[in-house]
């Protein structure tokens, strides 16, 4: 077996781990990088690079079919989706993606490079397989996650997919079951839906997309509902029928039926990959999931020289953290002992639906459990049904509430579901980040008439409520909890 000396060694060819490689090496070359499948990162392979392309692909029927409110009447009968011309594009554009990721990690060294399974033998070392043993002074896990699959589910066979299965399709099948309703299944359930692919989606406790603010969820749940087959509390039984095709039995609300698919999703949420990685072997704190805690400025683990990052930190799984997250590892890492905090962004999400869903600073739900007494925070709200531009276009959908401290004013939060969200969930990102108040948001420029004039009217609705300095300050500053 192969024996190494590392002054770094990094866990993981992701996202994370191709940053805190990069990072690690500004401060010595003696540093390796370890993968066990393949370099592309799960963004550009069966993330968000592929199913925005299918979703893309989806939205140019769904235009297509929705002209006639416009006084645009086409042959509908004319419009037909040729699925091995979806998928071969989604493949060939994902596979150009992933080929610029390559390039990168193809230009560093390649006995830094070390293909394999890595598991920690103590805390200073590691073996690849059965082929590489590396002693290493200082250590970044960053291996990423896994879709969640349940046991009852196995019986499935070739029957049961993940997300990456979908990015592997030839072309487009007749039926899937989706289960879990979150940002994944949301995602590749409507765009599916809306390329003719008959689509029912399961969930428990009434959850759609990541909303927690229960406004917004009333409005997703209506307009999703119009659109697609939604169980979002529901009992099923899943097997395979006589004809080898998924039988999803359900039971929800009173009412009962059958739901038969080519395929069932599993999309109920992902599982970080330190499971099977050796932490057994070492003496460090693990969370609740079985994962490394972290400080979230440093990622530093409760062993020292051990630091963690991205999926696998279990703390927020998007790219931009990773990235971020990989940074932080990598530099610490690299100028062991000299540890310092790094720079951690606002929160910002969005789901890439129609209509949109984003998310920025606190959610409600945080909101609510950040702040001890309600009355301390302000909340203004727009409904997009009646905005000017939203009606213009024919997008005139959704809700947006936006999250302010009384006192300060100073804006926390908001949960959009409508129009244009991502965009307006970066104009409110970069205003949390700044720590702007709502007067100071409302100060900033808005064209006419654009979208982002809904947000205006939310931050009127918000100012209207706030009751700024005075004895109110004080009162909500002590009321913020831990």
């Amino acid at each position: 077996m192969k024996q190494l000396q590392a002054d770094v060694v990094v866990i993981g060819g992701g996202t994370a781990g191709m940053g805190a490689f990069r990072n690690a090496r500004q401060y010595t070359d003696n540093v390796y990088l370890i993968e066990n499948h393949a370099f592309g990162t799960t963004c550009a392979r069966v993330g968000c690079m592929p199913s925005k392309l299918l979703i893309a692909a989806a939205e140019a029927r769904h235009h297509a079919l929705h002209t006639d409110p416009f006084g645009i009447h086409l042959d509908k009968d004319s419009i037909t989706v040729n699925g091995e011309e979806v998928m071969n594009r989604v493949k060939s554009e994902r596979d150009r993606f992933v080929g610029f990721v390559v390039e990168d990690v193809e230009a560093w060294p390649s006995e830094k490079r070390i293909m394999g399974s890595a598991k920690f033998i103590d805390e200073h070392t590691v073996q690849v397989d059965d082929h590489t043993q590396i002693r290493a002074d200082r250590i970044v896990i960053a291996t990423g996650s896994r879709p969640i699959v349940l046991p009852q589910w196995q019986a499935l066979g070739d029957r049961l997919i993940i997300n990456d299965d979908v990015f592997s399709w030839d072309t487009l099948p007749e039926s899937v079951a989706v289960f879990g309703p979150g940002v994944i299944g949301l995602e590749l359930g409507q765009a599916l839906a809306r390329l003719g692919v008959k689509v029912e989606i399961f969930g428990k406790g009434g959850l759609l997309g990541g909303i927690t603010d229960p406004v917004v969820l009333e409005e997703a749940k209506t307009v999703f509902g119009e659109e697609l087959t939604l169980h979002l509390n529901a009992d099923t039984e899943v097997g395979l029928n006589g004809e080898g095709n998924v039988e999803v039995k359900w039971h929800e609300d009173g009412q009962s039926g059958t739901f038969t698919a080519q395929y069932l999703l599993a999309a109920v949420g992902r599982r970080p990959n330190t499971d099977n990685i050796g932490l057994e072997n070492l003496n460090i704190e693990l969370d609740e999931r079985g994962v490394p805690k972290a400080h979230p400025l440093t990622m530093q683990t409760s062993i020292p020289h051990i630091f963690i990052a991205g999926d696998a930190s279990n703390q927020l799984p998007l790219l931009h953290e990773a990235s971020d997250q990989g940074k932080i590892a990598g530099d610490n890492a690299g100028r062991y002992p000299n540890i310092a905090n790094g720079l951690r962004r606002s929160t910002i999400g969005v789901v890439f639906t129609n209509p949109q869903i984003a998310s920025v600073g606190l959610r409600y739900a945080q909101v609510r459990q950040r702040y001890k007494n309600p009355e301390c925070v302000a909340i203004g709200e727009v409904s997009f049904r009646n905005q000017g531009r939203s009606r213009v276009m024919l997008v005139n959908k959704g809700h947006m509430r936006v999250y302010a401290e009384q006192g300060s004013g100073r804006f926390i939060g908001a949960e959009i579901f409508g129009p244009a969200a991502e965009h307006l969930a970066h104009l409110l990102a970069w205003a949390h980040q700044a720590g702007m108040t709502v007067p100071q948001m409302l100060d900033m420029p808005f064209y006419h008439p654009v979208i982002e004039e809904g947000l205006r009217t939310a931050l009127r609705d918000v100012m209207a409520k706030l009751k700024i300095g005075g004895e109110m300050h004080s009162e909500c500053k002590e009321c913020v909890g831990d």
